[in-house]
């Protein structure tokens, strides 16, 4: 494919421009809607777990949901007129099933008042009615699970205009500097071609899959970031093959075989990574990992066909920063520095990393509830008024549905009574509610995400009973996330290891160096999960990020980042090690040729990072606590990458293993011979003995 794109690019670059062109216009007509367009619902729950069911069993039973999930807060004392006028709006929405008697805080100040919606019954639509009707009475805030949902999917929605504003301006400035002249247009270029893409795939995906509006923030962060990358480095060879003398179309030509194959493995290896996301039964997680994967492959799509065209009509004006000798410059010069005493720097490298990665060790997990919402939205401050004010409110409630005929009353109230022993703070009679079921409402004192309440769960589903029942509610919930994740780590981590390993050994026909590059991308996974945890559950810069700590860690943002770790950080292994491999195959010594690819890539991918980083921390800027986690925590992944893995640490690494970096046995090098990938795009001698260590240091 390749080949007949680098053809079309050589022959007809304004055919192949002109049909970029169309389609990022189609792509720009289908993907500018998408936020409104995304459907999903219940992102963080597992739809198969047994608290899904028991809500399912509860509103097929009563019609109604089976706990209040809309919570009006009147400011007013209990009995006034606001708070009748409040209780019969609220009764009076199509949305509603019932109001339950108003509740007076503790300081007697205010008035709660909470509704149970109807079986059914949309969010959105329930919450933009309630918004309606209430938009102009000051005197009462609404919150609750049903309102708490939209507000933060349309804080998300709200928080990609903002990214979009910050991050264009910042990467149209800094492509400038780094690209200089014409090329500086290009990254820009690919970045809005791969993201109004990725939102038109998305959109495309919806009509099937139901996918969460979050998958947008992560689509704008990886796919600018992921476009400077794929820019940088084909512009880079691009130049520096006319500076070597060949001709636009020669230098177009061996781009596209050695940078371009590299930018397509680079791709594959990030959707890879990405697809392991999909493997949870949360929508959240299996929504990001579809936008990583249609993002990563759209913007290798956009850099293979743009790029090249851009090329051949621009010509040597996008070659005239000429690149300097590959054996010298400050690049080279470290190499050879670090590999004087490789054994001192990795392993004060490697000790400096690892203890950055100790605070993880201490993570404490939170839920996605109102308090990840910025402190002045309405959800948000029903919250922390139920905190201070509401106390029995404040609680954790639950429920069982008990599927048992009308006439087992009995035993249906003495599996009650068995439960109240259990250690919830009540237990409420058992009610029968209909169609074979019975409802038995549980109350904890202790927060939802807690252990103490994650142990009573786990207490209440061991209590025998003679008939069907499940618990549910939001510790509950919560309980079922964690199962969900737990459960389906081992298959999302053998996809992360066996896909990084697979394409590093197809780049480089070498089992060490993929077994290193895991362990690195390790490393910066557990650094910037250590720093998230420094950063968020301690605390730290409130003022400066603008957030309100839960004093946790949203326990799906470390395996969104995880993957968006591994996928970039094997980007830039990709980049780094193709280089050095191409220098080996052509004959240097270990030492040189892993100078020699540090002096190519080190300027270019220390200037991708730091544009990946501006273009990630889009994430960052959000008003959902949850996003600025991932914002964060990326970018942290990104610069440790860059600026301590690929330019101390795996020199360093690959100076001891000397002739080792390139063992591989004498079956999977034959495999190899057959089925790799070189840089040049050619099959490759090994001097000496296949299945031994052969090219000497």
């Amino acid at each position: 494919m390749l080949t007949s794109i680098t053809r079309l690019a050589v022959s007809h670059p304004r055919r192949l421009a002109a049909a970029v062109g169309i389609f990022f216009v189609i792509a720009l007509a289908i993907g500018s809607g998408a936020s409104s367009v995304l459907t999903a619902r219940n992102d963080f729950v597992d739809p198969g777990a047994q608290s899904a069911e028991a809500r399912t069993t509860i509103e097929h039973a009563t019609g109604a949901a089976p706990a209040p999930g809309v919570l009006a807060l009147v400011r007013e004392r209990p009995g006034g007129p606001a708070v009748r006028r409040a209780a019969a709006l609220l009764a009076a929405d199509p949305g509603i099933a019932r109001v339950a008697p108003a509740t007076p805080a503790a300081n007697g100040r205010t008035t709660l008042l909470a509704a149970t919606a109807r079986a059914g019954t949309e969010e959105k639509v329930l919450y933009e009615g309630l918004k309606s009707r209430f938009a102009h009475d000051p005197q009462v805030v609404l919150g609750g699970a049903a309102i708490a949902g939209p507000e933060v999917g349309n804080q998300a929605a709200s928080d990609l205009g903002l990214a979009e504003a910050l991050a264009f301006p910042l990467l149209a400035l800094l492509a400038f500097l780094i690209f200089r002249g014409t090329a500086a247009l290009l990254p820009l270029a690919v970045g809005a071609v791969s993201v109004f893409t990725s939102f038109a795939l998305l959109v495309a995906v919806n009509t099937g899959f139901h996918v969460s509006v979050f998958a947008l923030n992560l689509v704008i962060g990886i796919g600018l970031g992921l476009a400077v990358d794929y820019s940088l480095f084909m512009v880079s060879r691009f130049r520096e093959e006319v500076a070597a003398g060949r001709d636009v179309a020669e230098a177009v030509t061996v781009t596209m075989r050695t940078a371009g194959r590299t930018v397509a493995f680079s791709a594959v290896t990030v959707a890879v990574a990405m697809s392991s996301l999909t493997v949870f039964p949360l929508r959240f997680l299996q929504s990001m990992g579809i936008g990583g994967m249609v993002t990563a492959l759209s913007a290798a799509g956009a850099a293979l066909t743009l790029l090249p065209a851009a090329f051949m009509l621009f010509g040597r004006r996008l070659g005239r920063a000429t690149p300097g000798p590959a054996n010298d410059g400050r690049w080279y010069r470290l190499a050879h520095a670090v590999l004087r005493r490789p054994g001192l720097v990795a392993a004060v490298t490697a000790s400096a990393l690892i203890v950055m990665a100790l605070p993880a060790l201490k993570t404490h997990w939170s839920g996605v509830d109102a308090r990840v919402l910025p402190a002045s939205a309405s959800a948000h401050v029903v919250e922390s008024e139920l905190e201070r004010h509401y106390p029995s409110t404040a609680a954790s409630p639950g429920f069982i549905a008990v599927r048992a005929g009308a006439d087992q009353g009995p035993a249906v109230a003495a599996y009650a009574a068995r439960l109240a022993a259990v250690g919830a703070t009540t237990v409420s009679p058992a009610r029968y509610v209909g169609d074979s079921t019975w409802q038995i409402t549980t109350v904890t004192r202790d927060e939802a995400i807690s252990p103490a309440a994650q142990r009573i769960v786990e207490a209440e589903r061991s209590v025998a009973a003679p008939f069907e029942r499940e618990v549910g509610g939001f510790a509950a919930e919560f309980h079922d996330q964690r199962t969900a994740i737990a459960s389906n780590l081992p298959l999302a981590l053998a996809i992360l290891a066996i896909g990084t390993l697979f394409v590093l050994w197809l780049m480089t026909d070498s089992v060490v160096l993929p077994v290193k590059a895991l362990a690195m991308n390790a490393l910066t996974v557990g650094a910037a999960t250590g720093i998230l945890v420094l950063i968020f559950q301690d605390g730290r810069f409130t003022g400066l990020l603008d957030y309100v700590t839960q004093k946790g860690i949203e326990q799906s943002d470390y395996l969104v980042l995880a993957a968006i770790a591994f996928a970039l950080s094997t980007d830039y292994g990709v980049f780094l090690l193709t280089r050095i491999k191409e220098a080996h195959d052509a004959g240097e010594t270990n030492e040189e040729s892993i100078a020699i690819g540090l002096q190519r890539t080190g300027g270019i991918v220390t200037a991708a990072a730091i544009l990946l980083a501006v273009a990630i921390g889009a994430f960052a800027t959000s008003q959902v606590v949850f996003l600025k986690e991932i914002g964060v925590g990326a970018v942290a992944a990104v610069l440790i990458d860059a600026f301590i893995i690929r330019s101390l640490l795996v020199p360093a690494l690959m100076g001891l293993l000397g002739r080792w970096n390139w063992w591989s046995p004498a079956a999977l090098h034959r495999l190899h011979e057959r089925f790799g990938v070189n840089e040049n795009g050619a099959g490759h001698e090994r001097q000496g003995e296949v299945g031994v260590p052969a090219l000497q240091s």
